[in-house]
């Protein structure tokens, strides 16, 4: 499993470094190993002394509740899983004898009070009256096409002139912009990201013009280093001005579906116009617009049946 010597003597966060490193580096995203590296700060911030022997449903536990001290019950079940599989392959090499992580109980700080996390249609619209479109990309451009197509930022960056294909009114998402490390293209999130999104004329006569005279290849919003703050106080300097909630880059992908739901897309076409890896997804992420809906459609059964008496 591992060239380190560990046994079942070894010190948990010594032998949970080596298992990171073993299964995660290069099978994972960045993003996602920098989670399992920072749960395995916290290991050997809270069990710096725990032996893999030592591990025990009693004492498991006691490590998830000193987590949750300082962390919110969503957060404190990502740790959990995170460290749960590594737990497990001790119990495979009979280190250790149980499942120590079996029915664990997930405890947490009060979440915090939730931003608004998207605009309503009435607030969009002032958004984007509120947008200084000039003749080249800029952040209020994107701005204007992640609230027009559900992108994800990274998506939105990867962007060139060639993925645009105005003919067909569709614009083509394979890539992604690595703008935390600035090393250039990436993949997308999963293959579900991978993607063709219509795209409504405005947006085709608007961009076809923006991005005629750009290199095909290279990236429109791309000009240097690139922080997600300075696109994200721009959108917040045009929600203020206008006397609208402030939301981020990521409210407007929420918006986006958000507003298409209510208009009555389907979740399945929702989902695969945001790249959902499934309609799960979707669901989970919209269940109170989905709620509200349904509520809707039940005043609908009731007066279509109500017209069917004799």
């Amino acid at each position: 499993m591992s060239t380190v010597p560990f046994h079942s003597h070894s010190l948990f966060h010594q032998f949970y470094a080596d298992w990171i490193k073993t299964y995660k580096e290069g099978a994972v995203q960045s993003v996602t190993l920098q989670k399992y590296q920072m749960s395995l700060q916290w290991v050997r911030r809270l069990a710096p002394e725990l032996k893999i022997e030592e591990i025990s449903r009693t004492t498991y536990q006691k490590l998830l509740n000193d987590y949750a001290d300082y962390h919110e019950r969503q957060t404190t079940l990502d740790f959990h899983h995170q460290l749960k599989a590594a737990i497990l392959d001790c119990v495979d090499e009979g280190w250790v004898a149980k499942d120590p992580t079996r029915k664990a109980i997930i405890k947490g700080r009060a979440p915090r009070p939730k931003k608004q996390k998207f605009l309503n249609q009435y607030e969009l619209h002032k958004l984007l009256e509120d947008l200084e479109l000039g003749a080249s990309p800029d952040w209020d451009w994107m701005i204007l096409l992640i609230a027009k197509t559900g992108l994800r930022f990274s998506e939105a960056l990867a962007l060139t002139p060639l993925d645009f294909d105005f003919n067909h009114q569709t614009l083509s998402v394979t890539k992604t912009w690595d703008y935390k490390r600035n090393t250039g293209f990436l993949p997308t999130k999963n293959m579900s990201s991978i993607r063709k999104v219509p795209i409504d004329w405005q947006t085709v006569i608007q961009f076809s013009e923006l991005v005629k005279d750009l290199p095909e290849d290279q990236p429109i919003f791309v000009h240097g280093p690139i922080w997600n703050s300075t696109p994200n106080k721009r959108l917040e300097r045009h929600c203020q001005h206008v006397h609208i909630p402030v939301i981020s880059l990521h409210g407007l992908r929420h918006t986006h579906a958000s507003i298409l739901l209510f208009a009555g897309a389907s979740i399945a076409s929702v989902a695969r116009r945001l790249g959902h890896s499934s309609m799960t997804t979707t669901q989970k992420t919209y269940l109170h617009i989905i709620a509200e809906l349904e509520n809707k459609d039940i005043d609908i059964v009731m007066r279509a049946l109500s017209n069917l008496g004799r």
